[in-house]
């Protein structure tokens, strides 16, 4: 599923569960947002990763890679976290 299908996707399941929480919807809100803060850095990363892999290909330097390649941790990170805050979130809903 795409992120895109998937924020969507979210988004209809919470507008049909009329038994949560203000608190709760803003909570998801806040992932969603979170999540589409990431979806953009997934993509600047993803293109300078490209980028320094395309010269260093050719012979020459990347020398912002290792740069990029810390971008790119830090944007899985926190695709890590929101998934984190999803699923303890779920977790807490079944007990």
């Amino acid at each position: 599923m795409s992120v895109a299908g998937f924020l969507a996707y979210s988004a209809l399941a919470a507008a049909r569960d009329r038994s949560r929480t203000a608190a709760a919807i803003a909570t998801e809100r806040d992932v969603l947002t979170a999540l589409f803060g990431v979806r953009r850095q997934l993509g600047w990363a993803g293109s300078k990763v490209n980028q320094a892999v395309k010269a260093l290909n050719s012979g020459a330097d990347a020398p912002h890679f290792a740069a990029a390649l810390t971008d790119l941790r830090r944007a899985a990170q926190a695709v890590q976290r929101a998934a984190d805050r999803i699923t303890n979130r779920q977790e807490n809903q079944a007990a």
